[in-house]
């Protein structure tokens, strides 16, 4: 049905919710898979103690900050493929792929070793203190030494969505949290005698605590990151090499729409995280409890996100090929329903997260502190999800059509100057409640301008501008053999 979009045939507005539809269940699954590994996450990591589950909240949102600018990196690549399969070029778009995977490789490499260097001292700027430091340091630093091949997962998944295939990231993402189970269960704990249905037996470990949380979730990241590169390089109709031979070198139009498009997206994405960082400083100071309670919860919501991120994922496609075809108002009319879908839906999610705030925090932390603070903090977020929303699939309509310069300035100066100082202002009074009320407050905000500029059409005129001459020109050039003096 996506090739409809290429073809240039009009779209029923039935044929419109099927096909957007088909395309956001399996990206919702992935959404799931992901968040299901993090609550595994927590509650296996829960079940150590109150000190090892502050030393992964402490550094979790310093790891989002990596993960976020890895994502962003790779999405200059998978906007453009998606473009050139949308005008039925399969040809550049493969070439484009093969940019990516050099440069997002060599970009993860340099964000690892940024990282690796920061690694040690993190954690007292966090706030932390004695021996949540440490355990947090080796958390951090086994994540981000594993950024170069999580960056390959990020631009295998993100070709392969840009293509119209979801099934396969969202399959290989719940085995990814299959995988993640399985490590986890061995290298957390330490070799024990466990009873299922009334049969015993005993489960080998290794008993490495929060290292082995860390090891067990980047084990399963390779082993799915490597399946999904080798499906985009040698499976997927469109991208697959099959044997052609091409240049990997970067080319400028290439690079300069890649740049375009990421750039804006990593610095949003640093300056969000950057600003999370400091309500982790800001909440810091309420104790050990507090700052457990604090990354559960934050863990626990992802459940509320999953559609809308799903969606989001859908409507980048959709978008991306509608505009690739210059179809800008199939493009509209598709950024129109994916928004209204992901309302709906994480409205719905919002009342679930309401009614059952207090089952899933006794999932993810036997401590009953912890159960409290965090059954609170959610209760309050759950007001927000409709807004929260409006933004996440919004941004994923306007990053469809290469529009991210705008959108990122809204999303950094919403969490910036509503949530950050309204979370400092109202944290002396009312505690953690403060911090998630200031939240709460900053994401209906933020759905509004969202709707906005949605509803104005900017993003649109504002999309990325490709000429597709010199586009093919170059990425034929970087193919051909470079002559070689006879001197050589």
């Amino acid at each position: 049905m996506i090739e409809l979009i290429q073809s240039g045939k009009p779209l029923s507005f039935r044929q419109r919710l099927l096909l957007t539809a088909k395309l956001s269940w399996p990206a919702i699954m992935a959404q799931l898979s992901s968040i299901l590994m993090q609550y595994i996450d927590a509650a296996m990591v829960g079940r150590l103690g109150a000190d090892d589950s502050a030393a992964v909240g402490l550094v979790s949102t310093s790891l989002w900050l990596f993960w976020g600018i890895c994502s962003a990196a790779t999405t200059g690549f998978s906007v453009q493929i998606a473009h050139r399969i949308g005008a039925s070029d399969p040809t550049t778009a493969r070439k484009i792929f093969r940019q990516g995977i050099l440069m997002s490789f060599l970009f993860g490499v340099f964000s690892s070793m940024v990282g690796l260097a920061i690694a040690s001292p993190l954690p007292h700027w966090l706030g932390g203190e004695g021996e949540v430091c440490g355990k947090a340091t080796i958390y951090f630093a086994v994540f981000v030494g594993a950024l170069p091949l999580l960056t390959l997962n990020y631009l295998g998944s993100g070709a392969l969505r840009a293509s119209g295939n979801m099934v396969v990231p969202g399959s290989l993402n719940v085995m990814m949290c299959v995988l993640d189970v399985f490590f986890n269960m061995l290298l957390i704990f330490p070799t024990r005698d466990v009873s299922v249905a009334g049969i015993g037996f005993t489960m080998p470990g290794a008993g490495l605590g929060v290292l082995g949380a860390a090891l067990g979730t980047v084990a399963a990241e390779v082993v799915t990151a490597a399946a999904i590169m080798w499906y985009a390089c040698c499976k997927q109709p469109g991208l697959a090499f099959k044997g052609e031979k091409g240049s990997f070198k970067p080319t400028k139009q290439v690079m300069s729409n890649a740049v375009r498009v990421a750039a804006p997206m990593t610095l949003e994405h640093a300056v969000i995280c950057g600003a999370q960082i400091m309500i982790t400083v800001i909440v810091a100071p309420l104790g050990v409890m507090a700052i457990a309670a604090n990354s559960f919860a934050v863990t626990a919501e992802a459940l509320c996100y999953m559609p809308g991120y799903g969606i989001a994922d859908a409507a980048t496609t959709l978008t991306g090929q509608s505009y690739g075809a210059k179809r800008k108002d199939l493009a509209k009319e598709f950024g129109y329903l994916t928004v209204g879908l992901g309302m709906v839906a994480m409205s719905v999610m919002g009342v679930v997260l309401w009614i059952g705030a207090p089952y899933v925090m006794e999932l993810l932390s036997p401590v009953k502190d912890i159960q409290d603070l965090g059954s609170s903090a959610l209760r309050i977020e759950a007001w927000a999800e409709p807004m929260f929303a409006a933004s996440i699939v919004a941004y994923g309509v306007m990053v469809g059509v290469g529009d991210t310069v705008w959108p990122a300035v809204m999303n950094f100066s919403s969490i910036w100057l509503v949530r950050v100082p309204l979370a400092a202002l109202m944290v002396g009074s009312m505690g953690l409640d403060g911090v998630w009320l200031a939240m709460c407050i900053e994401l209906c905000f933020r759905g509004g301008i969202f709707l906005w500029r949605l509803i104005s059409g900017a993003w649109l005129r504002h999309g990325l501008k490709t000429e597709e001459s010199t586009l093919a020109k170059e990425t034929e050039e970087a193919d051909m053999p470079n002559e070689l003096p006879p001197s050589y």
